[in-house]
């Protein structure tokens, strides 16, 4: 058991982690960990032993937990992070918000973050992940985000110093977002919860939403400019190249690549997370030796797969 120190959140050992995917695979966290508040959060990483590894987690949206679980600290963030707050045309949500909430919530205000709609997960993730889709990103509107660093101080760093790029950013190792500010567009409520609806249909016709999936599974390729350099258009879709290399509905133990959308890697019911990130790996792998072409993992995998040490 790991020596921690005291809080007002809970700390949970050994506490299953698939239940809290979307996926519902993967091992247990060693200890799982939720602040009551960003106080509480600060104070247990400033006095937590600087060598145990920290996981922040939000929903579990884009996420593989392996099989062997996570050592260490997992942190999920929750009641005392999901504000969201409207003001002078800026939207300050907290890192566990649901990104759905804090778009629905700011159309209402007559703010427009609606491409935040049908992302699933939370705030934190979506600025991790640069998240975006309709042609926006975050980092078309965030101003800054409020990180609790590994040592427990607080900072809050401005938008361009996350350095976002297509799915990703750049953050402090062991850093936990827990507090983001956007400036939005304004325009009329009633359009935008239009807007919304009609990319819930879209959505719904195009994405099997109602299956075991963490979105999509692979990044969209980076196209390649006239020079046969590779540019950042990302105007291939992953999709094309995998069903090109005859991988749509392929299957693996209880893992498949689904037939509605082949770039959404799907637990049809008894999927093991090594069912699941292996088959991507085929998929991968297939897909290169077909076209030439490399797909990045868009879900992020952690964790020890079954018979690793966890403690490495």
């Amino acid at each position: 058991m790991l020596d921690l120190p005291q809080v007002r959140g809970t700390l949970t050992a050994h506490r299953p982690l698939a239940e809290l995917t979307w996926m519902r695979v993967g091992g247990p966290a060693e200890i799982l960990f939720q602040p009551a508040d960003q106080e509480d959060l600060c104070s247990f990483l400033a006095a937590l032993d600087p060598a145990i590894p920290v996981f922040p987690m939000g929903v579990g949206s884009n996420l593989i937990v392996r099989d062997g679980g996570i050592s260490g600290v997992v942190i999920r963030l929750g009641r005392g992070f999901n504000g969201i707050d409207i003001e002078a045309g800026t939207v300050v949500a907290g890192a566990a918000a649901l990104d759905a909430h804090v778009a629905r919530k700011a159309a209402d205000a007559g703010l427009d973050l609606t491409f935040l709609r049908t992302i699933p997960g939370t705030i934190g993730g979506a600025v991790r992940m640069n998240a975006g889709c309709y042609g926006t990103y975050i980092a078309d509107v965030l101003v800054s985000a409020t990180l609790v660093l590994r040592d427990g101080t607080i900072t809050e760093l401005a938008a361009d110093a996350l350095h976002l790029a297509y799915r990703q950013s750049v953050l402090p190792d062991g850093a936990v977002i827990t507090q983001a500010k956007f400036r939005a567009p304004e325009a009329d409520p009633t359009a935008l919860a239009n807007r919304m609806q009609d990319q819930l249909a879209k959505r719904d016709e195009t994405q099997p939403t109602k299956d075991r999936t963490a979105g999509s599974t692979f990044r969209n390729p980076a196209g390649f400019s006239s020079t046969g350099q590779a540019d950042d258009t990302h105007d291939l879709k992953a999709w094309k190249v995998i069903d090109a290399a005859g991988m749509r509905g392929a299957t693996l133990g209880g893992a498949v690549m689904n037939t509605k959308h082949s770039n959404f890697l799907t637990n049809a019911g008894d999927a093991t997370a090594a069912d699941l990130e292996d088959l991507g790996e085929e998929v991968r792998k297939k897909v290169y030796d077909s076209q030439g072409i490399t797909l990045d993992w868009e879900i992020m995998r952690v964790g020890a797969r079954t018979g690793e040490d966890t403690t490495k």
